[in-house]
């Protein structure tokens, strides 16, 4: 007796009586949900899993770069996704987790945590990734409370603020400069010297507040409702202070959720999935969209965007390539 827990009793049962599927959505973030929106519009027989709803878009507080919502929260949003998902009468699978996926002949044979397996012509992954974590104290207690891993996203709240950026990679270069309209003031902390490019590095040069501590590592995030500074040890002096300021931009990079298939597809030296422009893996039926892709933007729009490429993709495949049956 497997155990499922669905968004209706109508799609438990076809969880439990579909075996063979035309596409398996593995994720249920913005490029998840939309495939499965453009997937079930054409026609195909398709189901998501996911252990949860909404992705990152959980951990955001205020999403306004979305077109059409301004101000609304991350949760709020992924709510609107899976209403659609839901009118549409799309079944998903939630809090159960896929132990593997594997290529058998033509088709994809998924081994699901609770034992029941399930065969689809196609699979998108669709797992997204991660902040990079700095794994101080208060980091997670002041996550959206100050604290952001998305300068694109939030910039605009701090504006005349002062803000911390973490890092010393090119996201951390860049995260400066899309601060500097909003920031009345930007200090950056990096454990060790600036890996960013140059030309990235001669922009900061005309940034007047500016302030950058090197060879200095964050020990601890503090704050009361919201965060109000960090407590740094400039390791070549020996000396601990404190830097007083509204938020923490955390620029340290992503962690792809891509050991599903690592073992299957090309990935790059971060791990992330390499596609082509219409979402397509290095292993026939195999697509990838979001941001578990090599694609540079983790933005909740190119996202959605990409889960819809990849449905209309994986349509095409299936009604000009696919040799199975």
């Amino acid at each position: 007796m497997f155990s499922f827990n669905v968004e209706k009793t109508s799609e438990r049962s076809m969880f439990e009586d579909q075996s063979f599927w035309d596409l398996i959505i593995v994720g249920g973030g913005p490029a998840g949900l939309n495939a499965g929106l453009y997937a079930k519009r054409k026609g195909l027989k398709v189901g998501i899993i996911s252990y949860e709803i909404g992705g990152q878009l959980h951990n955001t507080s205020t999403v306004d770069n979305y077109l059409g919502y301004q101000d609304i929260e991350g949760k709020a949003l992924s709510d609107q996704f899976l209403s659609h998902i839901n009118h549409l009468e799309i079944p998903i699978l939630k809090h159960l987790k896929i132990t593997s996926i594997e290529k058998k002949d033509h088709d994809f044979q998924l081994l699901l945590s609770d034992g029941k397996q399930l065969r689809s012509k196609t699979v998108l992954i669709a797992t997204g990734g991660a902040p990079r974590k700095l794994n101080v104290d208060g980091e997670m207690t002041y996550a959206n409370k100050g604290v952001s891993y998305c300068t694109t996203c939030d910039a605009p709240f701090f504006k005349g603020k002062h803000v911390i950026v973490a890092g010393g990679g090119n996201s951390a270069a860049e995260a400066v400069l899309d601060l500097v309209p909003w920031a009345r003031k930007i200090t950056v902390v990096h454990r060790s010297q600036w890996r960013a490019d140059q030309i990235l590095l001669d922009k900061h040069k005309k940034i007047e507040h500016l302030d950058v501590h090197l060879n200095t590592q964050i020990l601890n995030i503090y704050g009361d409702d919201k965060m109000n500074g960090i407590d740094v040890l400039d390791k070549t002096t020996g000396k601990t202070f404190k830097i007083v300021a509204d938020g923490l931009f955390i620029e340290i990079g992503t962690v792809p959720n891509s050991h599903l298939v690592k073992h299957l597809v090309a990935a790059n030296e971060k791990g992330e999935i390499i596609v082509d422009n219409n979402q397509k893996t290095s292993v026939p039926g195999l697509y990838a969209a979001g941001d578990v892709t090599d694609q540079p933007y983790k933005q909740i729009i190119i996202s959605a965007a990409e889960g819809a490429k990849a449905a209309l993709a994986i349509t095409q495949y299936l009604n000009h390539t696919y040799k199975g049956e």
